[in-house]
């Protein structure tokens, strides 16, 4: 029975956080409406820019994020997650703030990696220049040789993919946006990546499996389906 109440802290961005929610859908096993899980949205699209507060540049976005996973506690969510890789920067800040699991999408993937792909040894990451400075992919898939797209194409490729004028923030998710992933994906694949990881949740709005010869994975896919089919939570 489908009868947990799982939360999800959004609102970093919107169009990520509903695509979280349609991940959990299909993710479900469900033959009618009342066998979904009921899941509590706080899409708060005013959480200052997590990629601007860990440069030193822009706000502490940690108060707004606590304020939102707040509300979910007093809505008796019993697990929450976050559609947001840069934001997992903040998690333990939160976390502590809360008495529900939040789901940390790097500790998911690490365990996704190690049971399905058991011998790849070389990942390419594309992710935004915030998420790559926290060094949280070093932290979680230290048993990983590591690829970055170059200081030049991570600029004017994948940040300009996110939040260029044509961009997919802008709510763009094909066209130029895809081709600038495209072709800093290739980079990674050139430098060896038998794996390359979507790890900003707006890239797997643009960029999927099918556009690349090798496996793609989208950390919150991940989290989408541990949160579904997991009854206890970051235990291994």
């Amino acid at each position: 029975m489908n009868d947990k109440l799982i939360g999800i802290l959004g609102g970093m961005g919107p169009e990520a956080t509903a695509e979280c929610y349609l991940k959990i859908i299909r993710a479900t096993s469900a033959r009618k409406d009342q066998e979904h899980f009921r899941v509590i949205i706080d899409s708060n699209a005013k959480i200052p820019d997590r990629t601007e507060a860990i440069s030193g540049r822009g706000e502490n976005p940690v108060p707004e994020m606590i304020h939102a996973a707040k509300n979910l506690e007093k809505l008796d969510v019993e697990v929450a997650c976050i559609p947001c890789m840069t934001a997992h920067y903040f998690i333990e800040d939160v976390q502590k703030e809360v008495s529900y699991p939040l789901l940390n999408a790097f500790l998911e993937l690490k365990k996704f990696i190690r049971s399905f792909y058991p011998d790849i040894s070389k990942i390419g990451v594309l992710a935004t220049t915030g998420t790559l400075e926290t060094g949280l992919f070093e932290k979680y898939l230290d048993h990983l040789d590591i690829v970055y797209p170059t200081p030049v194409t991570q600029n004017e490729k994948v940040m300009k993919s996110i939040y260029g004028e044509n961009g997919i923030k802008s709510g763009n998710t094909d066209g130029e946006p895809l081709q600038l992933l495209k072709d800093a994906s290739q980079e990674l694949l050139d430098n060896g990546a038998q794996l390359i990881i979507s790890g900003c949740t707006e890239i797997g709005l643009v960029l999927r499996p099918y556009h690349l010869p090798v496996p793609l994975v989208d950390p919150m896919e991940v989290v989408a389906n541990v949160v579904v089919k997991e009854s206890v939570y970051q235990q291994s």
